[in-house]
């Protein structure tokens, strides 16, 4: 196994406010994916809603994911103010949040 190299995922699970509509989800949605265009280190950013039918998710819904070149970037990113602006706005409306940042391993076989 072998750590990527500098890559770092930073993922965010959440679990929306029962009174935040679904167009108000929408817009944070947009509103954070747009992030990707406002903060440099942030390379990529993807999102999807729990489909798993395993019944584990403990109530989280969504799940965000950033990619960075780096734990700098992951730091120059959480203290940039469109980061903190949006992030404002955003934990607003969560009931439930994690937030883990990984280093990905590569496993060959």
């Amino acid at each position: 196994m072998e750590e990527a190299k500098g890559l770092v995922k930073h993922v965010l699970l959440a679990k929306f406010k029962d009174e935040t509509p679904p167009d108000q989800i929408e817009q944070l949605i947009k509103g954070y994916a747009n992030l990707v265009n406002l903060i440099e280190p942030m390379k990529s950013f993807h999102w999807g809603k729990d489909v798993s039918i395993e019944n584990l998710h403990q109530g989280f819904t969504h799940v965000f994911e950033s990619t960075f070149e780096s734990t700098e970037g992951v730091a120059e990113y959480i203290g940039h103010p469109a980061h903190l602006e949006f992030a404002n706005l955003f934990l607003s409306h969560l009931e439930k949040v994690i937030v883990i940042d990984y280093k990905p391993t590569i496993v060959r076989t």
